[in-house]
């Protein structure tokens, strides 16, 4: 049951870091200017994201 749980919770994962990339590539394209910046919240977001993976991960291990 737990594999399931790790499933879903990857598929959500890749989901927001999809959503997070179109975003970010989406904004870039609109203001080019704004890259670094962009780019930087687009690493932090994703970081975020993984964690909540590698958290799901423990957590299915634990149980």
């Amino acid at each position: 049951m737990g594999t399931i749980g790790y499933g879903l919770c990857v598929i959500g994962a890749g989901f927001g870091i999809g959503l997070t990339a179109f975003g970010a590539t989406r904004a870039i394209s609109r203001q080019p200017e704004a890259e670094g910046r962009l780019f930087t919240i687009f690493i932090l977001g994703s970081a975020f994201i993984e964690a909540l993976a590698l958290i799901g991960f423990v957590v299915t291990l634990i149980s």
